[in-house]
């Protein structure tokens, strides 16, 4: 300005107005312990060290004055964002896994959005797939992000799952227990008491049964399930 730094005035101001009317619009964010961003336009060729400390001194001043009305109202952050309120979370994943989750011509996370109504893109970068899903709400991305958890899950022996039955053939259930993952519940592993007959068993198509991984064929990669083992044995009869 014409008094080169000699004749100012350091205004505090949420309005924008300084940032029309002032030679400096001077943006100050952070906490009661520092600062944490700030940002900086000046309309002259520079500041004098005496200018910049009392915008600094007079922007914590307003910061702290603000938190203290603040912290009336919420003592501190909440864990989570309302239920309601939009977001977006990242997944990484191996790079030979993006296939699975796209599907053919894009079958999978196309599915997914139609069925979730979240946005789903994948990007691979230095041979990690990154997904980031965004949604209206936590039940909507929760929901995506699960599917996507299934997908890309590596089944693993003695684990529970809550399964699906696909298919009821005459000697057990065919279950889907990850997203994309079938294993057989053979009819001697359904219960621990003899079933002569898979109908005799009572499950049908699109019923949901805990079952327990127990065996992962080496050769063929076949995943073996049982319901028995999570129902307690019977005591045996002399």
């Amino acid at each position: 300005s014409e008094n080169q730094g000699k004749k100012f005035a350091v205004l505090s101001d949420i309005l924008g107005d300084e940032d029309h009317l002032g030679d400096m619009d001077f943006k100050v964010c952070g906490t009661k312990d520092g600062i944490t961003a700030a940002q900086m336009d000046i309309k002259v060729d520079g500041l004098s060290y005496e200018i910049l400390e009392q915008a600094l001194t007079q922007a914590r001043e307003g910061r702290l004055h603000i938190m203290d009305h603040v912290l009336e109202a919420i003592s501190k952050p909440r864990a989570d964002l309302k239920a309601h309120a939009p977001r977006i979370e990242t997944l990484d994943i191996p790079k030979d896994l993006i296939g699975s989750v796209i599907g053919p011509g894009g079958k999978i996370i196309q599915g997914i959005q139609e069925e979730t109504g979240a946005t789903i893109t994948i990007e691979e970068t230095n041979g990690i797939g990154h997904i980031q899903v965004s949604a209206t709400s936590k039940a909507i991305i929760d929901a995506a992000m699960n599917k996507i958890k299934g997908i890309v899950a590596i089944p693993e022996v003695n684990e529970v799952y809550e399964a699906k039955v696909r298919s009821v053939m005459p000697y057990g259930l065919f279950c889907e227990f990850l997203p994309g993952k079938d294993g057989l519940l053979h009819i001697s592993e359904i219960s621990w008491d003899r079933i002569e007959n898979i109908e005799d068993a009572g499950f049908k198509e699109g019923d949901k049964i805990s079952v327990k991984l127990i065996d992962v064929d080496p050769r063929s990669g076949k995943f073996k399930l049982s319901r028995k083992v999570l129902q307690e044995r019977p005591a045996r009869r002399d």
